[in-house]
């Protein structure tokens, strides 16, 4: 799996009507299925007087992803397998997406339901902010004082982050280092005879 990936920056939201029923998209940023769950009752809150809040959401955990969804009362597949389609399509994650509908009366049919929750879900997502994240490696690094300038010039954010610094009678750098690059960051340590620990 890659070290690299986005996710939104911000909660996003799209409305419209399709057959006089009202479509309310809302896509958030979330790092956890308890973080969601608690968006999610608050939306229902807010929104107590719809007819149904479908959801779909896709997180990343280490090396895997774990993706939900719920049709929420609307016909099974209609609903929350459409929504995770466009989180899917749109290529993010640690994101959750809602869709409130309230039901204006004209029965839309399977495939129009699918097709206004798909649309609606793609709708929110393309108008949200992206953000890029990375899957680091946390390397904790004693620095003798001369070697200082070296370890300064190994920082290359992105892929190295140069963290913390704690100076005393041991200097500890901490450094966040993306997956891809570890191997190769260690390597440049272990040249310079630099005692590390992989965290």
């Amino acid at each position: 799996m890659s070290d690299h990936y986005q996710t939104l920056a911000a909660r996003t939201e799209f409305r419209h009507k399709i057959e006089r029923s009202e479509f309310l998209g809302i896509a958030i940023p979330v790092a956890s299925e308890e973080e969601f769950f608690d968006e999610l009752h608050r939306i229902e809150k807010q929104h107590f007087d719809a007819t149904h809040h479908c959801w779909a959401f896709r997180l990343r955990a280490g090396e895997d992803v774990r993706a939900r969804s719920s049709d929420a009362g609307e016909p099974s597949g209609t609903a929350g397998k459409p929504i995770l389609v466009a989180i899917e399509a749109a290529g993010v994650s640690d994101v959750a997406v809602v869709v409130v509908r309230w039901f204006g009366g004209i029965k839309l049919g399977t495939g129009g339901l699918s097709r206004a929750y798909r649309e609606t879900a793609a709708e929110t997502l393309r108008l949200a902010q992206r953000l890029d994240r990375y899957v680091y490696t946390r390397f904790r690094v004693v620095v003798p004082f001369d070697a200082f300038g070296i370890v300064y010039r190994l920082a290359s954010p992105p892929d190295v982050v140069l963290q913390k610094e704690t100076f005393g009678e041991r200097n500890d750098f901490e450094f966040l280092v993306r997956t891809s690059a570890s191997e190769r960051f260690a390597a440049a340590l272990t040249e310079r005879r630099l005692e590390f620990v992989i965290e």
